[in-house]
């Protein structure tokens, strides 16, 4: 019984700037990587960004020096500020996260999606 719940999406201008978050809840015992994945119509779902439980992080070619991830452990949310947004970013974000629930093992969760579109 967990949720992401995954807020922030919208409509921007190109070069402009959106801030991402997804909060975790449930009985929830750790949580390993929190990521980002991003699907456009007609395209596979691919990693935008992700941070580990210390605090490494991994990014997309496509994004690198634009997008910048990070992470609140204490309220279980990873966060993607996304600036200089290109339409080619325009795309259902989806929030993800590697965790243990109380009383079973690990597994990967996800959120609803929230659309990002970036106007030319």
């Amino acid at each position: 019984q967990v949720q992401l719940a995954e807020s922030g999406g919208g409509l921007v201008q190109a070069g402009g700037s959106l801030r991402l978050s997804c909060a975790a809840s449930g009985s929830i015992v750790s949580i390993r990587d929190m990521s980002w994945y991003r699907q456009a119509p007609g395209n596979q779902r691919e990693l935008v960004a992700a941070i580990s439980n210390t605090g490494i992080m991994n990014y997309a070619d496509s994004v690198q020096g634009r997008f910048t991830i990070s992470r609140d452990n204490a309220k279980s949310t990873v966060y993607l500020q996304m600036n200089s947004l290109k339409p080619e970013d325009t795309a259902v974000y989806y929030c993800n996260a590697d965790l243990r629930v109380y009383g079973t093992g690990w597994y990967d969760y996800w959120g609803q999606g929230t659309q990002v579109t970036v106007s030319s």
